[in-house]
């Protein structure tokens, strides 16, 4: 079972309903004794990485975080969710984040190569190019996949599984252990990305990142 985290700051209702047309069983709670139910966990989010951070803090969900999930059970962070996952965002100046994968957060800077401006956020359709044959993206068909964001991480290639390009590279699929993230909306983003979350089901069912014989079928 999977357990989606309330922290006020996530849209639980496109996530949930994913994961109810793909039969995978699922809670929401912002309650720790409740989420340690589950096998694995989706961190959604919406909104600023300053805001987010600190309501982690207060709910006492980072402490969760920290205590149960991280390097013990499957975590998929989704959009902010994802970017939560790393060392520190330059939103609204300098906040430190959970700290789990190597890199900081940063805005696009709105200019191409030639100095011409181009639009953020970056929002829109957008190609996968699969940098590692991973899991996650084991068995996946490359296609398009939703975005909406203003800021990108800038991360190591190791942690990087996929990635799309926005006027730049942007990390896509992230992974260490059993650490996921995903920039864009998997819930939104049509065959390919329920695919994604079905995946990631299956390795919430199995409890490991290291499985080698599992389909998308």
């Amino acid at each position: 079972m999977i357990g989606i985290i309330d922290y006020g700051m996530g849209n639980l209702h496109s996530v949930s309903k994913a994961l109810e047309r793909l039969g995978i069983p699922y809670l929401i709670s912002d309650q720790p004794v409740e989420l340690n139910q589950a096998t694995g966990y989706i961190l959604p989010g919406v909104g600023a990485f300053p805001d987010a951070m600190a309501t982690l803090e207060q709910t006492g969900m980072r402490s969760f975080l920290d205590e149960y999930v991280y390097g013990k059970k499957p975590l998929l962070g989704i959009c902010l969710g994802m970017q939560l996952l790393f060392q520190s965002s330059k939103e609204y100046g300098d906040t430190s984040g959970l700290g789990y994968l190597p890199g900081k957060v940063k805005r696009f800077d709105g200019f191409d190569s030639k100095g011409l401006p181009y639009k953020v956020p970056h929002m829109g359709w957008n190609k996968l190019c699969f940098e590692k044959d991973a899991l996650i993206v084991k068995d996946i068909s490359v296609g398009h996949v939703y975005f909406v964001h203003s800021f990108l991480v800038n991360t190591i290639d190791d942690v990087i599984v996929a990635s799309s390009d926005y006027y730049q590279k942007v990390p896509a699929i992230v992974q260490k252990g059993s650490v996921y993230g995903m920039q864009f909306h998997p819930e939104k983003s049509g065959t390919v990305g329920m695919s994604l979350l079905k995946r990631f089901g299956q390795i919430v069912e199995g409890n490991s990142y290291d499985l080698n014989n599992l389909s998308s079928d």
